[in-house]
């Protein structure tokens, strides 16, 4: 009788999704196949880290009430406050609430590249409107309103494809890397693609070329095929609206991605060239993009400590005006802690810089304050607080002109300076 039941509720649930949403009737009929399997697995995953993260909150969750006391400003308005050195929300899961913090990215390694080559600013956008920093090849593409801020937004109906406006055609390094958050109604990252290439674009594939990067259901496709998602990575039906932060990191034939906290794809198989890069988002439902971000080049930080050359780092983001460490800081943060563990007698002035936007005098104090919540996040995961000191420069040093996004984004930045 109760395996009977059980039959009849799982018919009941694949009808409703069924008859809700046809995107592909195999990936539906598999996840229901799997769920039970998959709600195992995932208490399985949840109840192993428990131990492990209790000992580790009370260090790392230290850092981050640290960093908010020294939060600089308590007003969120950007235009305020400016320097939005940022991924706001970039974690932030409409439905359930759940927040990425600086603890859960613990282990995460990505490390963006050390010249910005293309930032996405939409802040002055009109909604409705296609965005001016994109060339839309097909579809339709505007600016809405989510979550207090202004998106891309992909209405539901026929592919949207499209590329940042960039001067040249041609402007991809063979080392770069490319970050940006996706969500959408359904789904957490299904129906979206990154090609690296016009000639992807136009359908050809060859040695000269690198191949398309796809994220689907389950799995993630590139030069291996397809990957599956780690279970602890609840991208499906059950987490809709939640945005995702997606990044990649290519040097020549090395290639890994990240979606939040995880590292998806790891390859040393990749052939050909980037020349471009270009998003493809399928309409199957509404979805949403933010914070585009390509840059140039890697940071190689053991070369750098050899020398006196500072170690510039773009990846340490905060919230907007305030002086609180996104967990996408953690990938940089990782790297300087584990060159101090292994240096032990290495010192660094930890020196904070904005970009030009709003007062000097506020600059100044909230670069302080930045470079206060950095210290304080690498004290509290072990490092002596003798081997570092702080400087705020706000906007006084700049690296690039304050003009445009790009120069914005490389001139909000954390440098470590050895002593």
């Amino acid at each position: 009788m109760k395996t009977s039941v059980h039959i009849l509720k799982s018919m009941l649930v694949a009808g409703v999704l069924f008859f809700s949403y046809q995107p592909s009737q195999a990936q539906l009929w598999k996840k229901i196949k799997n769920k039970v399997a998959q709600t195992a697995s995932d208490h399985v995953v949840n109840d192993a880290g428990n131990a492990t993260d209790k000992t580790i909150d009370k260090t790392e969750s230290a850092a981050g009430n640290a960093a908010k006391g020294n939060g600089g400003s308590s007003n969120n308005d950007p235009s305020s406050g400016n320097n939005d050195n940022s991924t706001a929300n970039a974690s932030v899961n409409s439905s359930d609430n759940t927040v990425a913090t600086v603890q859960t990215y613990k282990n995460y390694d990505f490390v963006p590249g050390d010249s910005i080559i293309f930032e996405s600013n939409f802040t002055d956008e009109q909604t409705g409107e296609i965005p001016s920093q994109i060339t839309l090849f097909k579809g339709q593409i505007d600016i809405q309103q989510e979550d207090g801020q202004n998106v891309m937004h992909f209405a539901k109906g026929p592919r949207d494809e499209f590329s940042p406006r960039m001067s040249t055609t041609n402007y991809m390094p063979d080392q770069f890397t490319i970050e940006f958050d996706f969500k959408n109604e359904k789904a957490g990252i299904e129906h979206v693609a990154v090609g690296f290439s016009s000639d992807n674009y136009y359908g050809g594939e060859s040695s000269g070329i690198l191949p398309e990067l796809s994220f689907g259901y389950e799995n993630s496709s590139w030069s291996l095929g397809d990957v599956a998602y780690p279970e602890a990575l609840h991208i499906n039906y059950d987490y809709p609206m939640k945005w995702h932060h997606v990044a990649i990191a290519v040097n020549k034939n090395q290639g890994k991605v990240y979606l939040d906290q995880y590292r998806v794809q790891n390859v040393n198989n990749l052939s050909g060239k980037a020349s471009t890069v270009y998003f493809l988002v399928d309409g199957y439902e509404n979805s949403f993009i933010k914070n585009v971000r390509i840059a140039a080049g890697g940071i190689d930080i053991y070369k750098k400590v050899t020398t006196n050359a500072p170690i510039i780092m773009h990846g340490i983001l905060f919230d907007v005006d305030k002086a609180s460490l996104q967990p996408e800081s953690m990938g940089s943060i990782n790297q300087i802690y584990n060159l101090m563990k292994k240096q032990s007698d290495l010192k660094f002035e930890i020196d904070g810089h904005t970009d030009n936007t709003g007062e000097a005098a506020h600059n100044l104090t909230l670069s302080q304050q930045r470079a206060e919540a950095v210290k304080a996040q690498l004290v509290k995961m072990g490092i002596d607080n003798s081997r570092l000191t702080t400087k705020g420069f706000g906007d006084t040093k700049p690296l690039s002109d304050n003009s445009t996004p790009e120069g914005k984004a490389n001139n909000r930045r954390v440098e470590f300076i050895k002593i």
